[in-house]
């Protein structure tokens, strides 16, 4: 984990510990619980990236009714949690040892009323993305570009998942060192079109509108 995230990021995850943070968007209360320990490791906390992306969807008035969503690499599920509140019908996943973080937090900010419109479910990138359908409307992803041994699975699970009526948001911090730039100005553009819409410049994080090349 140090080679990813610096040494005081790391102390994070070398105690098990629960917290709960809220968050407000678009009129929304968010109550995220975040699962501090070894076993969930960087998917326990809510990242910069992801509440970039939230402050994004609210800015832009994003309008989520109706649209049929994908979160990749939940983590706490924030950001699909907020497409559910929004009026998306919202598949949110991770690896297995992430859902049951993931269902607490929607048990807790999803009301039943909107239980119909909500599934969690593993999505091993590169492995299960065939199980998934390609009618998404929008792919979501926040802070799931770190990791360069994952970059050619996660291209074939946006590939699969893409179909040319969809739309990708994907919200990155660029960090140094561990090819995050290169996705995305050399691997992602080999098969999407990808457009900066937003930067934070304080916390050095890109927020990418991706849509499937005609050519691909």
């Amino acid at each position: 984990m140090e080679e990813v995230f610096p040494r005081e990021e790391v102390d994070l995850f070398s105690e098990s510990y629960s917290d709960e943070s809220r968050f407000q968007y678009c009129g929304q209360e968010l109550r995220i619980t975040q699962n501090y320990g070894a076993r969930l490791g960087v998917a326990a906390p809510v990242w910069e990236a992801a509440i970039a992306l939230c402050d994004y969807f609210e800015e832009q008035k994003f309008d989520f009714r109706g649209k049929k969503v994908i979160e990749l690499g939940a983590g706490t599920g924030i950001v699909g949690i907020l497409a559910i509140l929004l009026g998306a019908n919202v598949t949110i996943t991770d690896l297995p040892k992430t859902l049951k973080q993931i269902r607490q937090n929607v048990a807790a900010n999803v009301p039943p009323a909107c239980s119909a419109k909500t599934q969690v479910c593993a999505l091993c990138w590169g492995e299960d993305q065939e199980d998934f359908p390609r009618d998404y409307d929008l792919i979501l992803g926040a802070d799931i570009v770190y990791l360069q041994d994952t970059y050619p699975a996660l291209l074939r699970t946006l590939q699969h998942l893409c179909s040319s009526r969809a739309t990708i948001y994907l919200s990155s911090k660029m960090r140094q060192g561990h090819g995050t730039v290169d996705f995305y100005q050399r691997l992602l553009p080999l098969h999407f079109n990808v457009n900066l819409v937003y930067r934070k410049e304080e916390e050095d994080i890109n927020i990418y509108k991706v849509t499937l090349r005609a050519d691909s």
